[in-house]
């Protein structure tokens, strides 16, 4: 079959498109054949060498397809299911074989785009708004790359929750973008400084909750821009991790609360992420989320897939097809 490998960490050009076995199912696991793999930032963190995983392997971790194999110890699945996954090293190929607890069936009412798109960043936007912070109809949120992948979603389930949301965007097309997924106001934060902004869009009270996966950048300004008792969600670190905190700043800023999440800890169980999942695949099957795909690449282009996610020219799902 045909995968991009990785044998030393670097740049987007140590991923080449090389002949390897289709791999084996365990016995708990399930072969399958790869329709659509997602492309993400800890794709990039592996690859450069941020996250470690023994050399030489094959990136990525998410992705849709059809269940061709099974290991002898996998009971609720079947040759020719549909499945979706993520957190499966791994899917920058023809065949993945997957933990037939990562795995989750895909109704006929959804693509293999839309599952794959739903899988981590969906998923992620979920446990944000329901969960890491219970977001409530009438309250303020700040979401900062409101027009990235995980940002869009967010947007949209923010203000179906009737939520007030306040956008940031590096471009006034971004900005536009998350306009239409529901954001009330979007700063661009190149040419505005989110936190005056924040700070005259809510009369100086500030926001109940900050979403934030770009981290040092926009910490110490997030920590301003908040209601006494706000709560500031970290679930990525785009510009670099946060520098230590003494926990008595967050108390001079108003009490604050903050959490660093990471969205393994909100799909620990198998029923949490079927739950997830169900909810996410119902909400696109009656149009009430849309999942914005940016470009579809050849497996073959996964190098330019990373430069152009790197680059942050894209808004939305970046897609490799096997």
């Amino acid at each position: 079959m045909k995968a991009i490998r990785v044998q030393h960490i670097g740049g987007p050009e140590v991923m080449e498109l090389v002949d390897v076995p289709v791999p084996q199912a365990k016995a708990s696991e399930a072969v399958v054949k790869v329709n659509v793999a997602g492309v993400n930032s800890i794709d990039g963190q592996f690859r450069d060498g941020r996250l470690r995983t023994p050399l030489p392997f094959i990136p990525g971790q998410e992705g849709a397809g059809v269940v061709t194999e099974l290991g002898p110890q996998v009971k609720a699945l079947k040759a020719g299911d549909r499945v979706a996954w993520s957190g499966t090293l791994g899917s920058y190929a023809q065949y993945v074989a997957a933990p037939e607890e990562h795995l989750v069936p895909v109704p006929a009412a959804i693509s293999d785009e839309q599952a794959t798109a739903a899988m981590m960043q969906g998923l992620t936007a979920h446990y944000l708004v329901n969960d890491a912070h219970k977001l409530k109809a009438g309250e303020t949120a700040l979401v900062h790359a409101a027009a990235g992948g995980v940002g869009l979603l967010v947007v949209q389930m923010a203000h179906a929750i009737g939520a007030r949301v306040i956008g940031t965007a590096s471009s006034e097309e971004k900005a536009q973008l998350a306009r239409e997924a529901g954001a009330d106001e979007v700063i661009v934060f190149t040419r505005q400084d989110f936190e005056t902004e924040v700070k005259r869009l809510t009369g100086g009270k500030g926001v109940d909750v900050v979403y934030d996966g770009v981290g040092k950048a926009t910490f110490e300004r997030n920590l301003n821009v908040m209601r006494l008792r706000g709560m500031l969600v970290i679930y990525g670190m785009s510009s670099g991790a946060v520098p230590p905190v003494d926990p008595a700043k967050l108390s001079e800023k108003g009490s604050l609360y903050m959490a660093r999440t990471t969205l393994a800890h909100f799909t620990a169980t198998r029923e949490e992420l079927l739950a997830r999942t169900a909810a996410l695949f119902s909400m696109i099957a009656d149009g009430k989320l849309h999942m914005r795909i940016a470009k579809k690449y050849p497996l073959a282009e996964a190098a330019q897939a990373h430069r152009d996610m790197e680059a942050r020219k894209l808004a939305g799902k970046l897609l490799l097809v096997p």
